[in-house]
Parts: structure tokens; sequence; C-alpha cells
């Protein structure tokens, strides 16, 4: 009799329990899985890339303010030239080797020389006088930051830390685009609008941290989705061009269709057409000039704008031929590939829009340095929590069971 109720009772549970929920689709499963596993394998990687690229966005201010006095000096009669300046800085310390020139619109501002140091391998920003030609500082506090930059491009591992930092920001713009589907809420209704615009401070920290996830994950996600596609532009060159020839671009540097160097012939003075290219474009901070090629290539590309560590802002260029110091006008495909390879880095480096643009990217690094982290403790409580559910039926289980038992016995 006893074991005849207990099959009916099974059947009476069994008609009144509610119907199933209808499981995930294949679709929100693969989404799901797509944003979780792969970022977690990452996570470590990720953590450090976003810390060291959210630690370079101010590097130019940062530069500026180390120089201190030695941007400036008294206005003189007349502008050394660039062999003058070239000497000065040989006989001040033999040992540098100059990459960069940088002259500056303001007649009371100092020119700025990028230079590495053959002993101590460290990359300096030498200030000189541009009518004396004298050294006015040498500030070593350039190299932090390239050492920053390569630990943030490569891990200073060479070729193999490039595709671990590669791979690392493709799963990053991949989370960016799962994230947002799981972010998206299936009905718009005033409840899931305030959960999913608004962080709840005064909630547990399950609760807090869920919110510093989900709700600023979502706020950053456009320049996040953004910094980690330029960060994949700049590894493969090749995308890089596709995006150049959608603009109308060339698939080659300008430096292709320059005049090569004739050691034969004399090359006039370098600072000269520097000045010149700011007189004929008043509305640019300064002209930088790369030196480190100028045995190879027979013409001055003076970049116009403002001269950063990695790019330079507002760019547009002016080139002269070096030995008869006639303007060149390059075919208009090559310059658009110029600014567009410029761009990417503008965008990359946060300096698209001035000051705005360099604190949102400051911002939205800072997010995306905590993404992993709060991501992961997302998955470590719901993984406890399962756990503790398991444990529990096995213990309802057991109790249902012995239960069943006393009931037949």
């Amino acid at each position: 009799m006893a074991n005849f109720k207990l099959r009916s009772t099974g059947k009476a549970a069994s008609a009144d329990a509610p119907a199933k929920k209808k499981g995930k689709t294949w679709f929100s499963r693969l989404n799901a899985w797509l944003h979780l596993w792969p970022s977690l394998i990452s996570g470590v990687i990720l953590v450090f890339v976003c810390l060291t690229g959210t630690l370079i966005v101010y590097c130019d201010e940062i530069l500026e303010y180390s120089a201190g006095d030695a941007r400036y000096v008294s206005v003189g009669k007349e502008k050394a030239s660039a062999d003058e300046i070239i000497a000065a800085v040989t006989e001040f310390d033999p040992k540098y080797q100059l990459s960069q020139m940088v002259f500056f619109q303001e007649a009371d501002r100092s020119m700025r020389i990028r230079a590495f140091h053959k002993d101590t391998k460290k990359l300096t920003f030498l200030y000189v006088n541009p009518y004396t030609a004298e050294v006015l500082k040498a500030d070593p506090n350039a190299h932090f930051f390239y050492v920053t930059a390569h630990l943030h491009s490569a891990l200073l591992a060479g070729e193999v830390g490039h595709w671990i930092v590669t791979i690392s920001t493709i799963i990053f713009a991949l989370g960016c685009i799962t994230g947002l589907i799981l972010w998206w809420p299936k009905r718009w209704t005033k409840k899931t609008v305030n959960d999913s615009f608004t962080i709840k401070w005064k909630a547990k920290f399950k609760r807090l941290n869920y919110d510093l996830h989900n709700v600023y994950g979502f706020y950053s996600l456009l320049l996040c989705f953004i910094l980690s596609m330029t960060g994949i532009f700049i590894f493969f060159h090749s995308l890089g061009e596709v995006i150049s020839k959608a603009f109308g671009g060339s698939s080659k540097h300008v430096e292709a269709v320059l005049p090569k160097a004739d050691a034969e012939r004399e090359s006039q003075d370098l600072a000269q057409f520097a000045y010149r290219a700011l007189k004929a474009n008043p509305e640019q901070k300064n002209a930088g000039v790369w030196v480190y090629n100028l045995d190879k290539v027979g013409a001055y590309v003076i970049n116009l704008g403002v001269a950063g560590l990695k790019s330079t802002e507002n760019l547009d260029l002016a080139i002269y031929n070096r030995y008869s110091g006639e303007e060149i006008f390059i075919e208009r495909p090559y310059i658009i590939h110029e600014k567009v390879e410029n761009t990417i880095w503008q965008l990359h480096m946060g300096q698209w829009w001035g000051q705005f643009g360099k604190l949102s990217t400051f911002l939205a690094g800072i997010i995306a340095t905590s993404l992993p982290i709060t991501g992961f403790l997302i998955w470590w409580g719901r993984r406890k929590k399962k756990k503790k559910s398991t444990v529990a039926r096995f213990q309802k289980s057991d109790r249902s069971r012995k239960q069943v038992e006393s009931a037949v016995s």
C-alpha cells in the first residue's frame, strides 16, 4: 500500500509541475562561450596590455612637463644650422644617435631632438637652443615610455611577444562584440534600462562587481573596440594598406617615390627648410624631421603638426629636394597613405580630439584594464555558487532517498 501511495504521489506531482522553460538557443550558448573562455585564457595578458597602454596616453604631456625650463630660450637674431646643431650634440656626447629633429613655430621655444645612446641604449630627448646650438638638457625620462610602449606591443619578447599581444587583442575585440550581445536586454523596460545603464553602488560586492563589468563595459565599448582594432591594424600592415586603399590611398609609403640620396651632391641646410615650412603654415605648432634615414633619401620630409612620441597631431606634409631646394609635390594617394597610417596611430594613442580624446582614451583604458578582472570575479562567483547548488541537490536527493526507504519499510 505504501508503495502504491508513493507512485500515485509522484504522478500527481508530475502532472501539477510547471512546464520547463525553453533552453537557450545555440547562438546564445556560443556567444556566451566566446565571451567567457577566450577572455579567461588571455585575461592576464589583456590586463597587462591595457594597463601599459593606459600609461602611455599622456606621455607627450608628461615629457613636456619633464623638460622644464629647457623648453624656452631667449630669442636670438639668427637660427643655427642643422649641421651646427648636430656638431653641438656630438660635442656634448658623441654616443648619441639622432633619429628625429623637431623645430617649433614659437620663436622662444628650444628645439627637441630624439636620440638613442649607444652605451645605455636609452631613448633620450635633447633640448637645444635653436640660436646658439647649445644643448640645454638631456632628458632620459622618454625611455620609460619607450620601454612601456614595447611592453605594450610585444611584452619585450620580440616576434613571439607581438603575436601573443595581437592574439589577445583579437580576443578583446571579440569580447567587445559578444559582450554587447550579452548586455543587450531582451525587453526594454524601466527596470532593464535602469539595470543596464546604472551602477548600484550600495549593493553587495557581487552585484557591484557585476555592474562595474556590465555598465562600464557598455559605456567604454566603442573606444575599447577602436583601440583593439587599431592595435590589430598596426600589427597587420596589410590591413592598414586595405584601409588606405579604401580612402583612395596608395599601399606604399611616400619614400617610395622620392629621389634617392646622392653622395656626390651637397645637401642644403635641413633647418632652413623646417622653418620655411613653418612660415608657410603658421597654424602648425612644430615641424618634425626624421633624420635616421637621410643617407638613403634625397629629400627632406617634414611632418607639420604636433609631433608626439608615436604620431603627429593634425599631420600635414611638406617635402623639399635636399639638393636643389625645390618643393616636391607628391601624388595624392601617397599623402593619403601617410595620413591614414598616422590617423590609426592617433586613434590608438587617443590623440584624435585633443585633450577630450586623450581623457576619453585614458578612462577607457582604465575600464579595459578592469574588465578581465571583474569578468573573472563574476565567473568565479558563479562557479562557487554552482558547486554549492550541486552539493545542496545531492544532500536533498540523499534525504529524499532516506525518506523513501523509511516509508517503504
